[in-house]
């Protein structure tokens, strides 16, 4: 199916067209001339053009030269007269028509070239589409492991959820696999041979965001000189995974509820509508009503992107998951010589509370690996704290890297909410500093722009 524009100056021509056209299978609109139909060429994107030649104000050929001029992304424009001559041909097709009818024509091979010149619109499309996702490609995609209650309850959850077009949440602690069950949700849906772009909205600049988000024109801003497609857009027919979305900035998240209200937008600085259709999987570290409490979300986005949520539980309080989850991690970082995990490794993992999940189990064998030797990991190749079922507390570190209190840098500490537990890390990296945001946001981490936030979010005073 084409979005057409049928432009001619005879109604009763364009009324034909315009009805035998979505006869077969197409939406038409029609325009009595260029004017009008350059009007409508700045409101809507359409695919294809059928334009007459003789009409008022503007002709055929003129607004051939407007759209080469000043349009973009142009549709495939099909050229319709009754004075055909070769000369006019010859200067429709210079200027980018796609194709030349004389009157009088059959519906049939009008029909025929609309169907060539939808394919060609729709390769031309596709093909930007994939060197833009070249850019942003997907590595592979480790298996999830799943022996625990709460796992094999998280993987029902998904297969059932899967196959609909359903958004989804999902909610649990930072390196528990969000993005590992996002990933699942979209090979097991019907959208599995499209698609799959993620977005991190913590770690874009909230300028920028929008930007990245929806796409945006040449000229919309300093540097803007061509037109980029938006990740809304490269996810047309697939899944977007946007992560981290309660860091969304509260400008920005109005935009995106109309958006999946409406499965339309504009790109920045645009005034073409731009339609997808697009399934949104969503995920968060924060508790979803604490959010929209703290005014930091929308109440009514959340129960847009909330149609069924998922939640992760945290490592520690899946303890079968952490013996096959890291036999599977040395596995897939050591490759073929993988070095074996050694009984007491194995009853040290199990033992630890894991306050970063998976993500801080990975970067523990990753240490491990490559401190092995002779094929095994013994207790001495893990990190001191994991190795002495020890958390690190806090730890006086100079800037430049040196820990003047290395030798008491570990202690036994008790569990502490999380969210205490980021405000003291925050303020102890900032005190570090002499509050220094660049520096402060390095140490952490974190985007400059996410410490903003935070520091607004927990109140401290930037001194």
């Amino acid at each position: 199916m084409a979005n057409l524009l049928i432009v001619d100056d005879e109604k009763n021509l364009r009324t034909v067209i315009q009805k035998e056209m979505v006869r077969h299978g197409h939406k038409a609109e029609t325009a009595e001339d260029g004017e009008a139909a350059w009007e409508m060429l700045e409101a809507v994107e359409f695919d294809v053009l059928l334009c007459d030649i003789n009409m008022p104000r503007l002709d055929g050929i003129g607004l051939l030269k407007r759209i080469r001029e000043k349009s973009p992304n142009p549709p495939e424009i099909i050229m319709l007269t009754g004075q055909g001559t070769v000369e006019t041909a010859i200067t429709a097709m210079k200027l980018g028509a796609y194709d030349y009818l004389t009157k009088p024509y059959r519906i049939a091979e009008l029909a025929a070239l609309v169907k060539k010149a939808t394919e060609k619109r729709d390769l031309r499309t596709d093909n930007q589409r994939l060197r833009a996702q070249i850019e942003h490609a997907q590595g592979p995609m480790p298996e999830i492991i799943a022996e625990s209650p709460q796992m094999k309850e998280v993987l029902r959850l998904v297969r059932r959820v899967a196959p609909s077009d359903t958004s989804v949440l999902i909610t649990g602690e930072s390196g528990t696999g969000k993005e590992l069950v996002a990933q699942a949700i979209h090979r097991l849906s019907q959208r599995a041979d499209r698609p799959f772009i993620d977005l991190n909205c913590a770690a874009i600049q909230d300028t920028l965001l929008e930007s990245e988000l929806f796409g945006y024109e040449p000229g919309a801003f300093s540097g803007a000189r061509s037109r980029k497609l938006g990740l809304f857009e490269l996810a047309h027919g697939g899944t977007l995974f946007l992560d981290e979305i309660m860091e969304m900035p509260a400008q920005l998240q109005s935009k995106l509820l109309r958006a999946l209200e409406t499965r339309s937008f504009f790109r920045v600085g645009g005034v073409k509508k731009v339609e997808v259709d697009v399934r949104v999987v969503a995920a968060t570290n924060r508790d979803p009503l604490q959010a929209v409490a703290e005014g930091v979300f929308r109440s009514d986005l959340l129960y847009r992107i909330n149609s069924f949520e998922i939640t992760i539980a945290p490592l520690r309080e899946r303890s079968e998951d952490i013996e096959p989850l890291a036999v599977h991690l040395m596995r897939e970082i050591g490759g073929a010589n993988a070095p074996v995990l050694t009984e007491p490794v194995l009853d040290a993992l199990k033992r630890f509370n894991w306050s970063g999940n998976v993500r801080q189990l990975r970067n523990s064998l990753e240490r491990a690996n490559l401190l092995s030797d002779n094929g095994r990991v013994t207790l001495k190749e893990l990190p001191p704290e994991v190795a002495h079922g020890i958390e690190r507390s806090n730890i006086s570190v100079n800037y430049n890297g040196s820990s003047p209190q290395a030798s008491n840098a570990f202690t036994y500490t008790s569990p502490v909410n999380l969210r205490d537990l980021e405000r003291q890390q925050i303020l102890s990296a900032l005190e570090r500093t002499g509050w220094h945001r660049g520096k402060t946001a390095e140490i952490l981490g974190i985007s400059p722009s996410t410490l903003y936030r935070r520091l607004r979010e927990y109140d401290l005073e930037v001194k």
